[in-house]
């Protein structure tokens, strides 16, 4: 996918995302946070969490990959529980520093102890995307959020990619029908079926939106020449962009705790039963 974010569509959906992440993550606040995935996207630059990290897969990260020594609190945060980036000045672009190389389905660290996990593209580019999910929910304290982001297969892209694979299949050549729009790697995963994920995990989606309305184009060029479709897709087709963006709150029901009777019950008594002697 590294390859492809390269591209003019990719840049294009790096820049709608990074604005949607930055306003979902501004305001949360905590302890520690994680991004899962994809360095391309610095996807907790506007959050004040005094500990934020990155982790990759290691067939991401590379040999040359700043990687830190343990868990450390992200460059410019704050060990006093804020952090140095002033809000009225635009964030950091330092690129986001590795501090972890792990699976995703296999995170180390002990339950409930993260207050937000970012998966920017995480769960499509995963062998087992559910499996993932409910690590997430592991490790998430009781209303802690996580922020997910995925390619739409019911959009004009998805519908694009759906024919180049089926032409790929068949053997088709006329039109470059079996070249691929998207990336090959991974599986995407519908808006729907995710929030059936989360549901069973006992999350409750708070916010989803949809982005990315321009068509199947690979060019700059008419990449901006379709710019007026964002806004138009937004009003008459809001469920089919490219990209989606979901915030889900893990939410932990409470448990009722029954104590001791404080009051004794009363020991009923027999009433006296009179008897009747024969004369």
């Amino acid at each position: 996918m590294t390859d492809w974010l390269r591209t003019a569509p990719g840049q294009y959906v790096l820049g709608w995302e990074q604005a949607q992440f930055d306003l979902a993550v501004a305001d949360l606040f905590g302890y520690n946070a994680l991004q899962l995935g994809l360095p391309e996207l610095a996807t907790l630059r506007t959050n004040r969490m005094p500990h934020r990290w990155l982790a990759l897969p290691e067939e991401l990260a590379g040999s040359d990959a700043p990687v830190a020594g343990g868990l450390h609190s992200h460059p410019g945060a704050s060990n006093q529980g804020g952090s140095t980036w002033n809000r009225g000045a635009p964030p950091p672009q330092t690129p986001p520093r590795v501090a972890l190389i792990t699976d995703a389905a296999a995170l180390p660290f002990p339950a409930a102890c993260l207050d937000l996990v970012v998966l920017p593209h995480t769960l499509e580019l995963s062998a087992d995307p559910h499996h993932v999910l409910r690590e997430v929910e592991r490790v998430l304290v009781p209303e802690g959020r996580v922020v997910i982001s995925g390619l739409n297969p019911a959009s004009l892209w998805g519908l694009r990619q759906g024919r180049g694979r089926l032409g790929s299949r068949l053997g088709l050549t006329a039109l470059g029908a079996e070249s691929l729009y998207l990336p090959e790697a991974g599986e995407f995963i519908g808006p729907w079926r995710l929030r059936d994920w989360l549901r069973l995990l006992s999350f409750e989606v708070e916010s989803d939106r949809f982005g990315c309305y321009r068509p199947a184009v690979r060019t700059e060029k008419w990449l901006q020449r379709t710019a007026w479709m964002d806004r138009a897709g937004a009003r008459w087709w809001p469920i089919f962009g490219a990209v989606y963006f979901v915030v889900a709150v893990k939410r932990v029901r409470g448990v009722r705790l029954l104590g001791p009777a404080w009051k004794p019950r009363r020991a009923t008594s027999a009433a006296p039963v009179s008897v009747a002697h024969r004369h």
